[in-house]
């Protein structure tokens, strides 16, 4: 293992996380992009970046946004899933067997971020447990710090540091406590893009689709979205992806023909029909 894959800490050696790679690019909706840069933003030595919030239903961009964000600020990204089993221990420093017998002190994508100085993407961090958002809080204010008990250390955080948490709109989540809460600001709010941006993002992503293809499922989301149904263009590129498959293997006669075969795999035939897409 090369040296700069760990980094010791008061006599502790901690493994470090490797971030991202590429990442989908952001496409319009330049102005919730420059809302996190300028929350990110530091605007003399003594200033501190904020810790947003990115709200919005699954699928809108929100962990895309992020990425972008960071890449425009040149940052490496260091992302990590919470759920409702999200340790504290998880997201700070992690005990393992070494190869030789011993313990090996793994740090988080987070910790990593730290260290590195680079941004953390913490998705879904409102199906966490107010124990594992207790262990961050001295991170999200001026402090700037974690304390990990299972390695017994504290990890200071470097000025490059970037924090960021997505939350989904629905119901299977945890109430984020209010000393959290007001650790999170601001919130950006994203919504469904208008459909010239969704156009662009399809294109963009999935740049061998056939135009009629895509304008069918164009169509499909435009009218998913003034039904208020949950579809969100990430439904639209995988039925997108799974139209062009069907195409190409000559398993329907027309675009039309394909992107109803896709959608007869993701959508409730009543929803289809509803939409008058059946």
């Amino acid at each position: 293992m090369s040296p700069r894959d760990h980094i010791e800490i008061d006599g502790v050696r901690l493994y470090l996380a490797k971030p991202l790679g590429d990442s989908p690019p952001w496409v319009g909706r330049e102005e919730v992009l420059a809302q996190l840069i300028a929350a990110w933003s530091r605007i003399d030595d003594d200033d501190v970046p904020l810790h947003p919030r990115l709200l919005g239903r699954p699928g809108v961009g929100k962990t895309t946004l992020a990425t972008a964000a960071a890449a425009r600020l040149g940052l490496p990204v260091y992302a990590l899933q919470a759920t409702m089993d999200t340790r504290p221990e998880d997201l700070l420093v992690s005990p393992v067997l070494a190869p030789d017998g011993g313990v090996r002190y793994m740090a988080s994508p987070l910790v990593t971020a730290m260290i590195r100085g680079g941004a953390a993407v913490l998705d879904e961090g409102n199906r966490m447990s107010e124990k594992s958002w207790a262990s961050l809080a001295p991170l999200l204010d001026h402090r700037r710090y974690v304390e990990s008990t299972v390695a017994g250390i504290r990890i200071d955080a470097s000025p490059e540091f970037r924090f960021v948490t997505t939350m989904n709109e629905d119901a299977s989540t945890y109430e984020v406590p209010e000393y959290v809460h007001s650790r999170l600001m601001p919130q950006i709010h994203l919504d469904f893009p208008e459909e010239d941006e969704e156009r662009a993002i399809l294109q963009a992503q999935v740049p061998f689709a056939d135009g009629e293809v895509l304008a069918y499922v164009l169509t499909f989301l435009r009218r998913a979205h003034e039904a208020d149904l949950h579809y969100t263009v990430r439904d639209g590129l995988n039925v997108l992806r799974y139209a062009m498959k069907v195409l190409d293997r000559g398993e329907a006669g027309s675009a039309e023909e394909a992107v109803v075969a896709a959608l007869a795999l993701a959508v409730p035939a009543e929803e289809l029909e509803a939409l008058e897409l059946l």
